[in-house]
């Protein structure tokens, strides 16, 4: 019979600290955040005492009272668009109100109460009013049905104050998503008023413009090609959308009335689908996609016009043809197509491109003999030599190459630009230029301090490695510190251990077909395949620049080896880099501390200045005030080591008390990312099959368990 522990008692002490927390942080929003939360709490209580939570206040007399509009300024109720603000038409309708003070809160925790209560009711006020005078002027047009109705109606509710708060928040963004939430929010506010074209619509679009005026935060004078494309591709987004919307649900916009659901919804999901592809096509820059989105928005445009004349002729001569609100409505979107189609042939250089497998000129792709070239003759980081592995591609620059592969879309840059440290700049900025030009996301990927500099000041970075460098010069391994090694040294030679440094091309087939058979059985127990990309295998190391580190016991058996790549400077070699690192089962327990305390004796008595032992991925060093990062770091890293183990390497290193040099990667900004993770895992697993993936998976589920 089992013992089951008993129940722990709750701790008095931690309830009280917990509880304390909570009051602490709601302390803390109550201060920062006053005067959106007396507003959100003025329209709840007025709610309940206007039964409005629960009742449509729409169709009580209250409407004829509080509510704003060219009626009510008409007859002289002057207090409208303030008492209308804290009103709200439909019970439905608090859900989205609420969330819309979502923006209000921001705008006063960036900037304080002071400037948005100025931004809200400014905002409110002005739109209130400018919808009556425009609506009132619009009048004029008698014949004009929308307007007749729309001038007579009374609306309440405080969504033109709070989207006059959510577009100055839209103003402090950084670049470059401030001008995409710009046009984002340009367009829902335009496609509101020409599709559903009530008081309200017409009012945050009002809201936004007076902001836009007023802040001049959008300045798309200078947009670059990324957002050109963007804006082509947000623009055949809205075009579809208004097609999406007259299906679904009932509009009564400038243009007329429709009915949901009056056409075929398998014609609008065919639409949907064939604007969607051209979309991302041209976002991708794709020169078909640039030439099919012409060719649908002359048709469209064609469509419209022959209506409109067709409408034209009816009123002249009466022919008797039946017009409603989806003829108006198409007459309109021909509109739209219009000025989408002036913009395509306006930027019609941002959509040169085809699906690119290579950068550069065709045909003069430099080869991974340029690349070590260059790197014998300017030298290069720890991981340069990587660059001469066979599956990369090179981008000639007007100083040297970069080292890429084309992935998932991105175009990921391996370490460093190669050449002069002169021009490491510009190869920088010509490897930007060229990969945006073919609509790819670029990225350098365990790049180092110099082109972090070198990247635009707007770029991001993550840390994703550290790389762990061992000084040579004067290495000795006495004292406490150095007496794991030095163990490990001691007991090898007791024991009968070789140690031989050597080309994998000179040794003997025996010991070539030992060291192949060691690398398949570690292949064997993953359940991914040999990662790539900066993680080389037995055929990089077959180099006759790179030298390999066997570790021989007394009958001839390797019980493991090591892989060290050349890091130049200066024209000769001045380091080694790790890169293989494999191990027999049943072997010498530390073979590894043993190869590597063995290599690095020998790489300082032939003078070199440093080896490396490269990086360990999502196993960096962060400095205390990045505790946030390091704590994502840390939660992929447990998911990863069943797999991968790269925490147990990373202490594994350790162990030779290195220096450490950040390694990062380098991008556009977050819009990116999943393009370049994508990209990344290709890069690393590019033979690895869908059920290999799953396996993985199934593993990293085990190890989170």
């Amino acid at each position: 019979m089992t013992e089951t522990a008993p129940a722990a008692s709750p701790d008095p002490a931690a309830a009280s600290v917990a509880v304390a927390d909570r009051a602490h942080v709601i302390l803390h929003v109550a201060r920062h955040l006053p005067a959106t939360l007396i507003t959100v709490l003025a329209v709840l209580v007025i709610g309940v005492l206007s039964q409005g939570l629960w009742e449509p206040f729409d169709e009580s007399s209250g409407m004829d009272i509080w509510a704003y509009g060219l009626p009510a300024l008409e007859a002289g109720r002057w207090w409208t668009p303030v008492t209308g603000t804290f009103f709200v038409a439909e019970p439905w309708l608090f859900v989205p109100t609420i969330i819309g003070f979502i923006g209000m809160g921001a705008l006063e925790y960036a900037r304080g109460t002071r400037v948005v209560l100025a931004y809200f009711w400014i905002g409110q006020i002005v739109a209130v009013l400018a919808t009556s005078l425009l609506l009132a002027a619009l009048s004029v047009f008698s014949g004009w049905e929308w307007v007749q109705d729309t001038g007579a109606t009374l609306d309440v509710g405080a969504s033109g104050g709070t989207f006059a708060c959510i577009a100055a928040v839209i103003g402090l963004l950084a670049s470059p998503w401030r001008l995409r939430a710009w046009l984002v929010l340009i367009a829902v506010v335009i496609v509101g008023v020409l599709v559903l074209g009530t008081v309200a619509d017409l009012s945050h679009l009002i809201a936004v413009l007076v902001v836009l005026i007023f802040d001049r935060t959008l300045r798309p004078r200078r947009a670059t090609i990324r957002e050109q494309r963007l804006i082509a591709f947000l623009g055949m987004v809205s075009f579809v959308g208004i097609e999406v919307i007259l299906t679904l649900i009932p509009t009564y916009g400038p243009f007329g009335t429709t009915d949901p659901l009056s056409s075929d919804w398998t014609t609008t999901a065919v639409d949907v689908v064939v604007v969607l592809v051209i979309a991302q096509g041209l976002r991708r820059a794709r020169r078909w996609a640039w030439i099919c989105a012409l060719i649908l928005l002359a048709l469209n445009i064609l469509a419209a016009t022959l209506l409109a004349l067709i409408v034209t002729l009816d009123v002249r001569f009466d022919l008797g043809v039946p017009i409603d609100g989806e003829t108006a409505i198409e007459i309109g979107s021909g509109l739209i197509a219009l000025v989408l189609l002036i913009y395509l042939i306006v930027v019609r250089g941002a959509f040169s491109g085809a699906r690119r497998t290579a950068l550069g000129i065709a045909g003069a792709e430099p080869t991974a003999q340029d690349a070590a070239e260059l790197i014998r003759a300017h030298g290069g980081g720890t991981l340069s030599w990587m660059t001469t592995w066979e599956g990369n591609s090179y981008f000639r620059t007007s100083t040297g190459l970069i080292t890429y592969q084309i992935r998932a879309g991105a175009a990921i840059a391996l370490a460093d630009p190669l050449g002069p440290e002169s021009g490491r700049a510009d190869s920088v900025a010509e490897f930007i230029a060229a990969s945006e030009e073919a609509g790819l996301a670029p990225c350098f990927f365990s790049a180092g301090t110099a082109s972090l500099d070198a990247v635009p000041p707007t770029w991001r970075s993550l840390v994703v490695a550290d790389d762990t460098i061992v000084d040579l010069p004067g290495l000795a391994y006495t004292g406490k510190r150095w007496n794991s090694v030095r163990t490990t040294l001691n007991r090898a030679e007791r024991e009968g251990m070789t140690f031989r440094l050597s080309h994998l091309r000179d040794e003997s087939w025996g010991i070539r077909t030992q060291l192949q058979a060691i690398s398949n059985q570690w292949v064997g127990e993953k359940q991914l395949p040999e990662m790539r990309f900066t993680l080389g295998t037995l055929a990089e190391a077959d180099d006759p620049e790179v030298r390999i580190a066997l570790a021989v016991d007394p009958r001839g058996d390797v019980h493991g080896f090591l892989s060290w790549m050349p890091v130049y400077g200066e024209g000769a070699v001045r380091g080694w880099t790790l890169d293989l690192m494999r191990r027999r089962d049943h072997s010498f327990g530390p073979v590894m501390e043993y190869l590597i305390g063995s290599s690095a004796t020998a790489f300082r008595d032939e003078g070199a200045e440093f080896m490396s032992l490269s990086g360990a991925p999502l196993a960096h060093e962060y400095p205390p005030e990045a505790q946030g990062l390091s704590a994502l770091s840390t939660r992929l890293s447990d998911a990863l080591e069943p797999v991968y183990g790269f925490q147990s390497l990373h202490r594994f290193k350790s162990k030779f008390h290195p220096r450490y040099e950040t390694m990062y990667l380098l991008f556009r900004d977050e819009a990116d990312l999943p393009r370049i993770g994508a990209g990344l895992t290709r890069a690393f697993l590019p033979s690895a099959t869908t059920r290999q993936f799953a396996s993985a998976g199934l593993e990293l589920l085990r190890g989170e368990r």
